[in-house]
């Protein structure tokens, strides 16, 4: 029986997975569990050169942002103070706001699926999902948030790039449906109903089994 688990957000920008990861560390926290919160970029080097790119700051070719990924990727498990294996094996449940799924979904429509999968295939093998939550909403809501909430605009944060990205996540969903674990949530409602959805899942998942 597993006492502990890893949970990876995904969602297209301004889908609200920050938000959802803090309500359920909330959640699990009162059921007795340790948690552990994280997100990608992380605040590694590789993550703050990802970063720079996406606020402008600097300039970088798709491909080399990917591999950038890759690499900020294997130090968020890898690393020996923080990473996420270490803090599995502390008994930490982890949960993760972005994860290989980001890559496949934002890389895919700059360069071939099958590339992006491949280098990103040590992290998965490494460590999958328990479970990954997909908060689906549409590109349209999304850029409507992200006016709403933003000061500046990102490098992806378009409205056809993010219609690109929502298209990649449905083919990924279908192309992985028997490899990942993955939980559709529909995201176009209050944060509320969607907090509460996605915790009857968790404690009929996880939650049950621990009892």
């Amino acid at each position: 029986m597993k006492k502990n688990f890893f949970i990876a957000f995904e969602g297209i920008d301004g889908s609200g997975k920050s938000t959802q990861v803090k309500l359920l560390k909330e959640k699990l926290e009162a059921a007795g569990l340790k948690v552990y919160t994280t997100c990608e970029p992380t605040d590694s080097p590789m993550g703050k050169m990802i970063r720079d790119v996406f606020n402008h700051r600097m300039e970088a070719d798709h491909r080399t942002i990917a591999a950038l990924f890759v690499a900020d990727r294997l130090d968020h498990l890898l690393n020996k103070t923080n990473g996420i294996l270490k803090m599995l094996a502390d008994g930490y449940t982890v949960i993760t706001d972005r994860y290989y799924l980001s890559s496949y979904a934002y890389q895919s429509p700059y360069m071939d699926l099958d590339w992006v999968i491949k280098a990103n295939s040590l992290s998965a093998d490494l460590l999958r999902p328990d479970l990954n939550i997909y908060i689906d909403i549409t590109p349209e809501v999304s850029i409507d948030r992200l006016n709403k909430g933003r000061t500046s605009i990102e490098l992806y944060e378009t409205l056809e790039n993010l219609q690109n990205v929502s298209t990649k996540y449905a083919e990924i969903i279908e192309l992985l449906k028997n490899e990942e674990k993955i939980l559709i949530i529909d995201g176009n409602r209050s944060v509320e109903d969607i907090a509460a959805d996605i915790w009857i899942n968790i404690q009929k998942q996880f939650i049950g089994e621990m009892q």
